[in-house]
């Protein structure tokens, strides 16, 4: 916690009136506490309490200044403003993101390369009856645009279950000369035609149904797992309407698992392979939010459980670098903030 900047964190605070009337348990208690049950993989606000509880006599030492109760953490975790903490994940990412502009990543890249995808978080129907999934089953999806360049999240957004997750692309700019690696679920020409306008490349598997014209071919070397390099043109009337310039499809071998993959050369298979990363990060968020303490009523529940997760995953970044010398850092423009609102202040694209 000593790297964390405790003026920035203070200011988010005093911006949303975090502390207004408040007598004890303050929003860096709260903080402290969420951030706990992350790095300790806490399952429920009764562990929490258990486990802080047992090491009371070290808790001023950690830098809590009032007593943890669950009650209490349920209390915080429901009435206090959740920007405070989006800001503050902002400020975070602001730190770690070119600490590790310079991390090797598979792939000989100079651009910013970005892994958009999605995930369902179960819960229960009984607990979440907002969050109505299926007829005997509540969940809400969190998509994330994950920076490949130290694994650190730009764009996190939680929804309804229900909620596809090629919308979420109306949501995000895209950055001009940055990769953006997507599965096939994300394929909707009209929207990722803004790649284009926006000088950005994207690159996503194709769907069998898809109907390709063959313009070009260009010399490939099939040692290296590339089979073909065609320049291709869609030839539905709909999508070629959407998305009139031409495209480049490269068919791909990979040798390790004998797949077939539709991707736009090596470097883009490379690229591509680097999208497990975001899987990663899935796995790592979402099975260490405590479960009790997304118990909210409403649309601003989408946003309650990012408390703790989206600091924490940043700040173990900025722990393992330092305090880095700025002189490492990659001159390259960063992607949009971290947003994390139930709703966009303005229409944005994105891949």
């Amino acid at each position: 916690m000593d790297y964390l900047p405790t003026y920035e964190f203070q200011k988010c605070v005093n911006r949303y009136q975090g502390e207004y009337k408040l007598r004890n348990f303050s929003c860096r208690d709260q903080f402290l506490s969420m951030a706990f049950a992350q790095l300790t993989y806490r399952e429920s606000l009764r562990d929490i309490e258990t486990c802080l509880r047992a090491i009371g006599s070290k808790l001023y030492h950690m830098g809590f200044k009032s007593t943890i109760a669950r009650s209490t953490l349920a209390d915080a975790n429901e009435s206090r403003d959740w920007r405070i903490y989006a800001d503050f994940a902002q400020v975070l990412i602001a730190i770690a993101r070119p600490l590790y502009a310079h991390d090797p990543i598979g792939v000989e890249l100079h651009q910013s390369l970005y892994a958009l995808d999605s995930t369902t978080i179960d819960l229960c129907l009984s607990l979440f009856p907002w969050a109505r999934f299926r007829q005997h089953k509540a969940a809400v999806k969190m998509h994330t645009l994950l920076d490949l360049h130290g694994n650190i999240p730009t764009f996190i957004r939680i929804t309804d279950g229900q909620v596809h997750e090629v919308n979420v692309l109306d949501e995000i700019l895209p950055e001009a000369g940055a990769f953006y690696v997507l599965d096939r679920g994300y394929i909707d020409f009209e929207r990722l035609f803004v790649f284009t306008l926006c000088s950005a490349f994207f690159v996503v598997r194709t769907k069998e149904n898809i109907l390709l014209q063959r313009r070009y071919s260009h010399p490939v070397d099939k040692t290296t797992g590339v089979r073909s390099d065609h320049t291709v043109i869609l030839t539905a009337f709909e999508s070629a309407k959407a998305y009139p310039d031409p495209l480049r499809r490269v068919c791909y071998l990979d040798i390790e698992t004998n797949k077939r993959l539709a991707l736009p050369a090596l470097t883009i298979a490379q690229i591509y392979k680097c999208r497990w990363q975001v899987e990663l990060f899935f796995e790592s968020s979402t099975w260490c939010t405590p479960s009790d303490a997304m118990e909210f009523q409403g649309s601003i529940a989408l946003n309650r459980p990012l408390v703790g997760l989206l600091d924490g995953s940043v700040r173990t970044h900025i722990v393992r670098r330092p305090l880095c010398a700025e002189s490492k850092v990659r001159p390259r423009k960063l992607a949009s903030p971290i947003i994390v609102s139930a709703e966009s202040s303005a229409r944005q694209w994105s891949a």
